[in-house]
């Protein structure tokens, strides 16, 4: 088996230190993924806190909100995906983009562009598979990395990449994906896993630093999902999602 050399003990002892510090949280936030998946929630953001709440709404809708949130967040930040979220949820469905640029005003910095993403991928859905998208994923969830692909590379979904597409399958329950974003690379530099780098990372180099990211997760013994979770916390200060 592959292995990589770590070359700061104590810095790598000190991070254990911290991951049984913050575990029981990081479990409870992956476990909150899976019941996303199974039953019928939505999260939402109030007075800086996340939480999952029943909502009436059928699983494709919740996912689609979810697959929104994702495209949010690219190159922004979880917090102001959360807050545009809370902002357009009622328009996701059936609204225009010019109404959701407008309530997004003051709120979210890519208030004309994203919105006309979410029309785009919404349409494609509900004309490729009748907006089945949960049958749609359980129908590629044996092939970890053509699910991704799905989400990632397809013209008819917006604004994802190899980071969104991930990050909106570890948010929906599914494991073992990287999501590498700036918190997550600049962890990776400091513990010497990778070479500085720039950002965005292309989509050659994804899967090499995901692969080096996978090693380092066993070398050290803490789940690549928990290890994401914990890295993100460190700069971050949260574990959100």
């Amino acid at each position: 088996m592959q292995t990589i050399k770590l070359s700061d003990s104590m810095h790598i002892r000190n991070l254990k230190k911290e991951y049984l510090l913050k575990k029981d949280k990081i479990n409870n936030r992956l476990r909150d993924f899976d019941k996303f998946y199974n039953e019928p929630y939505s999260w939402f953001y109030e007075n800086n806190k996340m939480e999952l709440r029943e909502v009436n709404k059928n699983d494709d809708e919740r996912l689609f909100e979810e697959l929104c949130f994702c495209i949010f967040t690219a190159n922004t930040s979880a917090e102001m995906g959360l807050k545009a979220i809370d902002a357009v949820r009622d328009l996701l469905m059936n609204g225009k983009a010019e109404e959701m640029t407008k309530k997004l005003e003051g709120i979210y910095r890519f208030n004309i562009l994203r919105p006309s993403y979410i029309i785009h991928t919404r349409e494609y859905l509900k004309n490729n598979f009748d907006f089945k998208i949960k049958d749609k994923i359980e129908s590629l969830r044996n092939d970890v990395e053509e699910l991704r692909n799905f989400f990632a590379f397809n013209p008819g979904i917006k604004g994802l990449s190899y980071k969104e597409a991930s990050h909106f399958l570890r948010n929906i329950g599914f494991n073992g994906y990287a999501i590498l974003d700036k918190h997550i690379l600049n962890s990776l530099i400091e513990f010497d896993i990778i070479d500085n780098i720039k950002t965005p990372v292309t989509a050659k180099l994804y899967p090499e630093i995901e692969k080096k990211m996978k090693l380092f997760s066993n070398e050290i013994e803490i789940p690549m999902d928990e290890l994401d979770l914990l890295l993100w916390s460190r700069r971050n200060g949260k574990i959100l999602k």
